[in-house]
């Protein structure tokens, strides 16, 4: 009898532990592989084919759409929620970071494709995340695992995107702060931001660097003084140029490799946050381990930091909802 009774307390307590599991694990345990391979067996060969078919018309569009699965990663996590509009001008796209996002048109359309072949089945956070390393891979970037199953979420709120979006103007104290609160730490922080790697920018992202930097000094003494004065010459010509486009890897803004880790220890990295990189000793090594190392192991290393951040605060199972219009909040 008494042999009973302890059998039973311990089948008590491994059930009270499973569920205990179960409520603190279960949005990373529902995320997977081909989530969609019985629902929708064809909705990750139709996003990739619709980036093949149509990348060659805006290579430049891989670094947009990496750029747009960062943002919305760090606004109520990963669920799409950068994709709503707003009719009051109040969502996370009217935000000041996501003010020259771009691709919103070319998510939507995977998503009008899908609809198509699965209703209501394929989220626009899941197409968001697919979309932004079948990009990268179709413009020769590195390949990274996208276990899929994320929900959709209703909320977008400029507020949130403006207080937890990295700006480019950020110091290393607030850059480890936001990408602290979403479970990242400095090696995810040093690794992602190598995604600046490939895109353009504009003057404006960092014009007081060159002119009103502070009120004492108007030239940031951080950066290089003959870029700076490249950059004044031929590209931001004056404090208020807001459109003049920049590379934020001049020379090798194509190609996905280390040439921006390079232009980084040479004060050449085009944002106060890729220079604030080098102001901390423990990031300060990372950048110079990569540098002296391969790209390949940069990719693997790059891949694990891409797959970490696309499972920030997702909603799956019973939590969230499937947009049938990735810009319509109540689709």
């Amino acid at each position: 009898m008494k042999t009973m009774k302890r059998l039973n307390v311990v089948v008590v307590i491994a059930v009270a532990a499973t569920v205990l599991m179960g409520m603190f694990g279960s949005s990373e345990a529902q995320l997977q592989m081909n989530f969609y391979a019985k629902s929708c067996p064809k909705a990750e060969k139709i996003i990739s084919d619709h980036i093949q078919n149509h990348i060659h018309n805006g290579p430049s569009l891989a670094a947009p759409l990496i750029r747009m699965h960062f943002h919305d990663c760090f606004v109520r996590g990963c669920d799409g929620s950068v994709l709503i509009n707003s009719t009051t001008g109040n969502a996370e796209r009217d935000a000041p970071p996501n003010l020259t996002l771009r691709g919103f048109g070319f998510v939507e359309r995977i998503k009008t494709l899908l609809e198509k072949e699965c209703p209501k089945t394929v989220s626009c956070a899941d197409i968001i995340a697919l979309t932004a390393r079948d990009a990268v891979v179709a413009t020769g970037g590195p390949w990274w695992r996208v276990p899929t199953g994320r929900r959709d979420g209703r909320i977008s709120n400029l507020t949130e995107a403006s207080n937890n979006i990295p700006a480019p103007t950020s110091n290393f104290t607030t850059l480890q702060r936001r990408f602290a609160n979403q479970g990242l730490n400095l090696k995810d922080l040093v690794l992602l931001s190598g995604a600046h790697t490939i895109g353009v920018s504009h003057c404006s992202s960092m014009n007081t660097r060159l002119y009103n930097f502070s009120s004492t000094v108007k030239q940031d003494p951080s950066l290089d003084s003959e870029y700076a004065a490249t950059l004044k010459a031929t590209k931001c010509k004056s404090l208020n140029d807001n459109t003049t486009i920049l590379e934020m890897d001049p020379g090798s803004r194509k190609s996905f490799d280390l040439s921006y880790y390079r232009l980084v220890l040479k004060r050449r990295g085009l944002f106060q946050s890729d220079s604030a990189l080098t102001t901390n000793s423990a990031t300060l090594k990372m950048i110079n381990d990569l540098v002296n190392g391969s790209e390949e192991k940069f990719y693997k290393a790059f891949a694990r930091s891409m797959e970490k951040m696309g499972r920030v605060k997702v909603k799956t199972g019973s939590a969230g909802v499937i947009r049938t219009r990735c810009s319509v909040a109540g689709s």
